[in-house]
């Protein structure tokens, strides 16, 4: 399976009932062989509106702190979320609508085989890393679980909410540059070219927990 067919019946998909008041499915953003993967929460107003992932004022954020270290996820990385669909009124998922939706997140994991995992935020950290991972006292450190370095970092809404955070998440996104200039074959040297698919702390042993680990890679 490829990243279109992957796409084709994750549109179609009814397996929670945020199916019923969604607008658009938000599938992911990105290129197809992307060695860092974003992940955050799930979709807000504008991603459902848009059907494309961070496109709001934290998504215009995030993508200032993508730019600062040469990210794009028009050229070297992918965006994702834990469920794909909006929550109604922008609440946190459902412990059955994140679990109903990993299976997707999980087969974008395959197909891209990430060598770096960041993410935005306590939902989807607490999903990837460990169910009693703290963000703010963890946030920057990178965690090794089987072969694939786990970052998180303070959501993007959060640093809207409180700025005095956005120089803590910046030295976050300076040790992913770091990290990745270390452990990423290709990031950096397509840093001018890529293609779209459409719509510095030392590793850790990893939490335990988490329900994309452990052997969901394989």
């Amino acid at each position: 399976m490829n990243f279109d067919e992957l796409k084709q019946q994750c549109l179609a998909c009814q397996r929670c009932g945020l199916c019923e008041t969604r607008t658009h499915v938000v599938f992911g953003q990105g290129v197809p062989d992307a060695e860092v993967l974003f992940v955050g929460e799930g979709p807000g107003a504008n991603e459902d509106a848009q059907g494309l992932p961070f496109v709001g004022r934290s998504g215009q954020l995030l993508d200032h702190y993508l730019e600062a270290i040469d990210l794009d996820r028009s050229k070297n990385i992918y965006i994702a979320n834990i469920v794909k669909c909006r929550p109604p009124e922008n609440r946190d998922p459902a412990p059955e609508e994140s679990a109903a939706c990993l299976p997707w997140l999980r087969m974008q994991f395959r197909l891209l085989r990430p060598k770096i995992v960041v993410c935005l935020g306590r939902i989807a950290a607490q999903q990837m890393i460990g169910k009693d991972f703290s963000v703010t006292r963890d946030h920057g450190k990178f965690f090794d679980k089987q072969g694939t370095l786990f970052m998180a970092t303070l959501h993007p809404a959060a640093l809207l909410r409180n700025p005095k955070s956005k120089i803590s998440a910046f030295e976050d996104f300076v040790a992913l540059r770091e990290k990745i200039e270390q452990v990423c074959d290709h990031t950096y040297n397509r840093a001018l070219a890529g293609t779209c698919i459409p719509n510095t702390n030392h590793a850790a042993g990893a939490p335990a927990g988490g329900i994309l680990a452990p052997g969901w890679q394989h």
